[in-house]
């Protein structure tokens, strides 16, 4: 008479016997495959391209007087009044050159634009690695509708982890409270698949990499 197994009993009885008998694994070297293909591309060019990909801007600058110089081309051209900077070192930068902008947060709710500086710049993705540790804290990444990042070519990293390497060699054990990444200008798609920009963020991001400040 043979034997009525429900097809609940026969899956376990599967499974039971996969569990007895030993097979080799079908990928014993699967830790030391690289996760990503081999990168020819020098970063800052990888950087780029994926930066530009996900509808950012990244302007390379040798030193601070081309930072200025484009920095002012950008806000002639979107007549930029409300600018925003909290952190010193891009103070005393922006304050050299006469740049105007606002040091607190004054009208904060009219701000046009946060600049702020980041802890890494991440090649593989177009990704910038941000934290509340700095003196810009969250609001100027996220609340203004134009959002420019400023950072040396020491921040610039391959992967998630080599930028994590960075914040850890930085901070030690303080390590911050909110650590982010930000890809792009902020986007959705959740209304009838159309994508728009700036929903939940700023809609315009640019990357300024500067090969030395003075």
């Amino acid at each position: 008479m043979q034997e009525n197994i429900s097809p609940k009993e026969l899956m376990l009885k599967k499974i039971r016997r996969a569990l007895l008998e030993k097979r080799d694994s079908p990928y014993p070297n699967l830790e030391d495959t690289p996760l990503y293909r081999e990168n020819t591309e020098y970063p800052e060019v990888l950087f780029a391209e994926q930066l530009t990909a996900v509808s950012g801007n990244f302007i390379y600058c040798e030193n601070g007087i081309e930072f200025i110089e484009n920095i002012l081309e950008l806000a002639e051209r979107f007549n930029w009044r409300k600018i925003y900077c909290w952190e010193p070192e891009l103070q005393e930068l922006l304050s050299t050159y006469e740049f105007p902008f606002y040091k607190t947060d004054k009208d904060f709710h009219l701000a046009e634009v946060g600049i702020t500086m980041c802890e890494a710049l991440i090649a593989r993705n177009g990704s910038i690695m941000v934290s509340n540790q700095n003196a810009a804290g969250r609001r100027l990444s996220i609340f203004p509708h134009h959002h420019i990042v400023i950072a040396r070519t020491g921040q610039m990293v391959m992967d998630l982890k080599d930028a994590f390497a960075l914040v850890k060699n930085k901070y030690g054990s303080n390590i911050p409270s909110m650590i982010s990444t930000i890809t792009g200008p902020s986007r959705t798609a959740d209304i009838e698949k159309t994508l728009v920009l700036g929903a939940h963020g700023p809609k315009e991001l640019f990357v300024f990499l500067v090969e030395d400040f003075s």
